[in-house]
């Protein structure tokens, strides 16, 4: 495929390339009471790594908390995985690459070597085993995450970018359910809102075989995390596309996106960290 920044953007192959599938759209499964509800909220509590929230004290340069995480009484919405999955469903396979386990993503690997430029984030997950009215941390899950560089381009898809893999990976949940990865502040592409795509593995052996999927979402982005990052240098384009398109009117998130929604903190100097919890 081509990627052609003066035509219709290749992210746009028609909203039939993108549509989602909605399965399983907010199944209701009621209140969330008792020692289950607390000690799933606990092991959903994010922190960076000092144990505190990334942020700064001017406003213009940082962001101290925007989006909010969903308290998790639903499974995460099954979504479409776009025209650019790179799992072996349209083409080629980063799955079943040695390596592709690992948590820092910016750069590409077996046999590449290209490192995607941007502003650091940290992308930090719960994924919670959802079960009537029982969540407990789901040890073991592993995630594929992939999302496109700062110039809205994906790996292995855009012309110029065949031989490369970045922004792309598996991590499997600890026993608390959480997994982090280290990648760069998506940008945004002419029609989509901004956001990071995902599936949900039993384990990271399925993952490698993509064999046993739980789930395909979408994390959206909150807007003034977008609007901060967007206005450093590379990303010129990003805001633009973003003023583009409205959240309500995103093909994905424009039926609802409250399970969706990642909290960011930190600022563009030291980097920023996304966070959401994942029921399935």
């Amino acid at each position: 495929m081509t990627h052609d920044h003066d035509g219709p953007h290749e992210h746009d192959l028609g909203l039939s390339h993108d549509l989602p599938t909605l399965l399983n759209r907010r199944r209701a499964l009621g209140l969330l009471t008792g020692a289950g509800l607390a000690a799933a909220l606990a092991a959903c509590s994010g922190s960076d790594s000092s144990g505190s929230p990334a942020t700064t004290s001017t406003p213009a340069s940082s962001s101290s908390s925007t989006g909010t995480t969903a308290t998790v009484t639903d499974e995460v919405p099954e979504e479409t995985g776009g025209p650019f999955p790179g799992d072996g469903s349209n083409g080629v396979n980063v799955l079943t690459e040695s390596g592709v386990v690992r948590s820092d993503i910016r750069s590409s690997f077996a046999g590449a070597s290209t490192t995607a430029q941007g502003v650091t984030a940290k992308l930090e997950l719960t994924i919670l085993d959802l079960n009537g009215s029982a969540v407990t941390p789901y040890e073991g899950a592993a995630v594929y995450v992939w999302h496109c560089d700062r110039e809205g381009r994906y790996s292995m898809y855009d012309s110029q970018l065949a031989g490369e893999n970045y922004l792309r990976g598996v991590q499997a949940a600890d026993t608390d359910g959480k997994l982090a990865f280290t990648t760069i502040f998506p940008g945004a592409y002419s029609g989509r809102w901004p956001h990071i795509h995902f599936e949900v593995y039993k384990t990271a052996a399925d993952a490698q075989k993509a064999t046993g999927k739980l789930r395909t979402s979408q994390i959206a982005l909150p807007e003034d995390a977008c609007k901060l990052v967007y206005a450093t240098s590379g990303y010129e384009q990003s805001s633009t596309n973003l003023a583009q398109t409205p959240l309500d009117g995103d093909m994905v998130f424009s039926d609802g996106h409250s399970l969706q929604m990642a909290t960011v903190t930190g600022n563009v100097d030291d980097g920023m960290t996304i966070q959401l919890n994942v029921a399935v």
